[in-house]
């Protein structure tokens, strides 16, 4: 019997991608949410699997996109539950500020490929899967590491890549789900940010032509590990 993942949803450009078939050939529905208009369902709280994606906006920006609060108090609920719960980029921010912390702009943007470093404890977890191999990165913000969580990976400019609360909540900032043709769409979708930071769209292909196939492997078998270790 299939069961239920729901994906918390912030951009329409942003959604599964490789990682939905992992989660199709583990028997899950996925059922997509549209915060930024629509409602969580009441049933949410209780759905095997919470999948919470990344976005455009930042989490201290609640004046203007109300959702924000809503989609916290459900996170820290959520997160108090001990249910399966997986935050990327925006998602991964959003669980440290529900655990707690704050989120803020952080002293760079990481746009392109970069190499994950796992920790100790990150190579003794499905993120062994990442070491070694450059992953996608489009973000700009921080927080602290939430009280009780284990840091899984850093990078040169971030040091809370990963982590996690036990087997059953995972937050990276990287983004595993990213293919080819989302690269490109996030690409043409950002050319004006882009611009502002200097960074040529061509390099960021050339990029992904050289890690784009690796880290989608290592992505996939990174998620479907962390899949097994869920009831």
């Amino acid at each position: 019997m299939a069961r239920v993942a729901l994906v918390i949803r912030h951009l329409p450009i942003a959604h599964l991608g490789n990682l939905e078939p992992v989660l199709l050939a583990n028997d899950y529905e996925v059922h997509y949410v549209d915060v930024t208009s629509e409602e969580l369902p009441a049933e949410a709280a209780e759905a095997p699997l919470v999948v919470v994606l990344g976005g455009d906006m930042g989490v201290y920006e609640k004046d203007a996109h109300p959702f924000i609060a809503r989609e916290l108090a459900f996170l820290e609920r959520r997160l108090g539950s001990e249910r399966a719960t997986l935050g990327i980029c925006l998602g991964a921010q959003m669980m440290a500020e529900a655990l707690g912390e704050t989120v803020r702009k952080g002293k760079t943007v990481e746009i392109g490929f970069r190499e994950v470093r796992p920790t100790d404890a990150g190579l003794d977890s499905p993120l062994r899967h990442v070491a070694g191999v450059p992953m996608m990165q489009w973000h700009g913000d921080t927080f602290a590491l939430p009280s009780g969580a284990t840091r899984l990976a850093s990078s040169a400019e971030y040091s809370n890549e990963a982590w996690s609360l036990g087997d059953r909540a995972l937050a990276v900032q990287f983004h595993p789900e990213l293919t080819g043709a989302m690269y490109e769409e996030w690409i043409v979708d950002g050319l004006p940010e882009l611009e502002r930071h200097g960074i040529d769209p061509d390099d960021l292909r050339a990029q992904a032509a050289l890690h784009g196939a690796a880290m989608e492997q290592a992505s996939i078998a990174m998620f479907g590990e962390w899949l097994a270790l869920q009831p």
